[in-house]
């Protein structure tokens, strides 16, 4: 109870600390992040295929790797669960662009129309080739 307490002290002490170097000024806006069109469409391409459970419209443009880690029963599990809430109709959002072992990923907010949750999707490309697509 008395760290709980002093927690609290601590808590509320800054809270009620006056805002140091804050500009009542309003905050510029920030522009939304644009990924490129050869991205954006290969990420329309790949939530299509998903949608339409086209396994080999997915790994048409994938990796060797891709091509020979993701089977086409492993593709329809995913296709079941993921492309049947997309036939409904989806909007994606381009959220960020990071650099991970070698690839460029691509992460977007993507909101079914289902109702059902929200989910990110990520697209890694290594140079114009998919690398690995991630729904989480």
């Amino acid at each position: 109870m008395r760290l709980f307490l002093s927690l609290f002290a601590v808590v509320a002490a800054v809270i009620a600390l006056p805002r140091v170097g804050c500009s009542s000024e309003p905050a510029t806006p920030v522009s939304a992040p644009v990924v490129q069109d050869s991205v954006s469409g290969e990420f329309k391409k790949l939530m299509t295929a998903l949608a339409e459970r086209d396994y080999d419209a997915f790994v048409a443009d994938g990796t060797p790797q891709v091509k020979a880690a993701l089977t086409k029963q492993m593709f329809e599990g995913v296709g079941d669960q993921i492309g049947l809430r997309l036939k409904k109709g989806y909007d994606a959002t381009f959220l960020t662009e990071l650099k991970q072992q070698g690839c460029k990923i691509y992460v977007w907010k993507v909101v079914v129309h289902d109702g059902g949750d929200d989910f990110l999707a990520k697209l890694a490309m290594q140079g114009e080739k998919m690398a690995g697509f991630r729904i989480q």
